[in-house]
């Protein structure tokens, strides 16, 4: 373990651990992942235990391989590295394949590290699946062990709008992006007993960081500034090239997963900022779309519809920058 800074030894002084998190996503694909899995390792009131790299839909451009998952494995483990932290936390890589249906699990290490952090009895501390990516790995970690259902709470990125809640995006078609990487392994979840924190499209779509605020706030700060800048330039270059600029603005959408575990209220800890409403869990239909009859009645979700964006951002980079100057 590399020394601490001052500002990290005052901050972990102030800030204890008071929440357990798994990481999981898709980290080969749309660097928002990274800035995430960053902004997550520099947030001490959370103990981060394990480090999924999940798969991508086939044929993604971000990666059309069909080693996404290793690939995103490799992809976290550099974040790791630049912050120094490499060896702190176990990265372990998913399956590289989705479900093929709602009945056949696909074991990895990552699904038994679910399961075996789920199901400790040493520990009070509150545990989270944080999820920017598909579902593969918790659904069949819940098909193989049911008991953890009711031993963690999963926060996931993605699914649509809710009816009456927001409208889609322009030109949006199809599956929403994570639903779509593995749509049998959402309706598992989805019909399970589960607690689910949903952030859909229309809430992580807040999340837009300015360029000028990437080359102001992120670009200077260190090696990891500097990567995390160029995953994300890269991506608006190639977008630009394929004649689909970007504009001045990146969707940061995996980052409410950090606001949402690590900076909750001080007291009754809960993502008080941000805003959500209770609805029934839906069953997912196999072409992704919500079914608002559920297969095991009723049960509430949150779905969350405002986001705190601006405690997300300033902490990111007040971790960022100061992290660079020790």
């Amino acid at each position: 373990m590399p020394a601490l800074t001052s500002f990290e030894t005052e901050l972990r002084r102030v800030v204890q651990p008071r929440a357990r998190v798994i990481i999981d996503n898709d980290f080969s694909g749309d660097p928002d992942g990274l800035v995430q899995l960053a902004h997550h390792v520099l947030s001490p009131s959370v103990e981060i235990r394990a480090i999924i790299g999940s798969h991508l839909k086939p044929g993604d451009p971000f990666d059309p391989s069909e080693q996404t998952a290793d690939n995103a494995a490799v992809a976290a483990s550099t974040v790791l590295d630049l912050l120094g932290r490499a060896g702190t936390i176990p990265v372990l890589a998913g399956s590289n394949v989705g479900m093929t249906d709602p009945l056949s699990p696909i074991r990895s290490a990552a699904t038994d590290a679910i399961i075996a952090e789920a199901m400790r009895t040493d520990t009070n501390l509150p545990l989270f699946l944080a999820c920017g990516a598909g579902l593969t790995e918790i659904a069949s970690a819940y098909l193989l062990e049911p008991r953890i259902a009711t031993r963690l709470t999963l926060v996931w990125i993605g699914g649509p709008e809710h009816d009456g809640l927001a409208v889609p995006p322009p030109g949006s078609h199809g599956p929403e992006y994570n639903l779509a990487i593995d749509i049998p392994a959402a309706r598992v979840i989805f019909d399970s007993f589960m607690p689910i924190w949903q952030v859909p499209r229309d809430a992580y779509r807040q999340t837009l960081y300015s360029w000028a605020e990437l080359l102001t706030d992120v670009r200077p700060h260190g090696a990891i500034g500097a990567h995390l800048y160029d995953a994300l330039a890269q991506v608006a270059v190639m977008a630009g090239n394929h004649g689909l600029p970007l504009g001045e603005t990146y969707i940061l959408g995996d980052s409410p997963l950090v606001l949402l575990t690590a900076l909750q209220s001080s007291f009754e800890a809960d993502p008080s900022s941000s805003e959500y409403v209770t609805r029934t869990v839906p069953r997912i239909r196999a072409d992704g779309s919500y079914d608002t009859i559920p297969r095991q009645g009723p049960r509430p979700m949150r779905v969350y519809t405002r986001l705190d964006v601006r405690l997300l951002f300033a902490d990111f980079t007040a971790k960022l920058a100061a992290h660079a100057a020790g």
